[in-house]
């Protein structure tokens, strides 16, 4: 099972909810008798629980799991950035603007010297280059950026 089934600690979730997560996380396309088989009850609570899970926002959907290498995105790049207003207009006019462009995989708000981290995924170095001059650094409020270009992907599971 996945590292899940121990690090959920949520009052809510016992033993069942947190193996039922953990093998979702690994396989989320599994039947339900499967995941019941697997988790060590019958179908019918499984799926009770696995309703409520879903309900409760513990579960936010399931998604196929892409190989951005083989989609011809092997570019990886993480992006400070740094604002120049930090006000919460800047920052909701930010936020709206980096959510439209498709290269940002991942943006995070940062307690640091700088604002925001951006994971950015692109073909080659050529298109981050435009990526960045062209969309990121016209993002509302961008007053500097840092690039830091992935060599190798160690471990990358999302959640």
């Amino acid at each position: 099972m996945s590292d899940i089934a121990g690090r959920m600690d949520a009052p809510d979730l016992d033993r069942y909810d947190r193996a039922i997560l953990a093998e979702l996380a690994a396989d989320g396309r599994m039947s339900i008798a499967d995941l019941a088989r697997r988790i060590g009850l019958s179908k019918s609570p499984t799926q009770a629980r696995l309703r409520r899970l879903e309900a409760s926002g513990v579960i936010t959907g399931y998604r196929a799991m892409l190989d951005p290498v083989r989609l011809g995105l092997a570019h990886v790049a993480f992006v400070e950035v740094r604002l120049s207003d930090t006000r919460e207009a800047a920052l909701q006019a930010f936020n709206a603007a980096v959510r439209k462009v498709p290269e940002v995989e991942e943006c995070h708000m940062m307690a640091s010297a700088f604002d925001y981290l951006l994971k950015v995924r692109t073909s080659d170095i050529a298109a981050y280059r435009r990526v960045l001059g062209e969309r990121i650094s016209a993002l509302p409020h961008v007053a500097a950026t840092s690039t830091y270009v992935a060599m190798e992907a160690v471990k990358d599971t999302g959640f």
